[in-house]
């Protein structure tokens, strides 16, 4: 599979955010246009293009999202999980509206995530 930005790489990965904490601990708000972070053990490169199926909360269906890696933690990166941060594709600034609205509550909060 190929899109605008380059290769489609490693399948189809899956994030299962079904409580606030995971959520708050995945989304990176310091990327333009929203991200999120996603364990994996598979190697990326930067500017690789993705697709996520996203379980998000109490959503009934999961969502599909494109993105590009636009952050990567290698493993043996002290406290932090090894894997992925995906920059959502444009089209998908409806989710990401709905996970600020979710993290209303915690966007100023100074607890650790999983790239911060």
């Amino acid at each position: 599979m190929r899109t605008a930005g380059g290769n489609l790489r490693n399948g189809i990965l899956n994030l299962a955010l079904k409580d606030v904490n995971e959520l708050y601990a995945c989304y990176m708000p310091f990327i333009e246009g929203g991200g999120l972070f996603i364990r994996s053990r598979k190697e990326y490169q930067l500017g690789d293009q993705v697709f996520v199926l996203l379980d998000l909360l109490d959503e009934p269906e999961k969502t599909p999202l494109t993105g590009e890696i636009v952050w990567i933690t290698p493993i043996g990166s002290g406290l932090r999980p090894q894997g992925i941060g995906v920059r959502l594709a444009s089209e998908h600034a409806d989710i990401v509206r709905r996970i600020e609205a979710d993290l209303a509550g915690l966007q100023n909060s100074d607890r650790p995530t999983y790239t911060l």
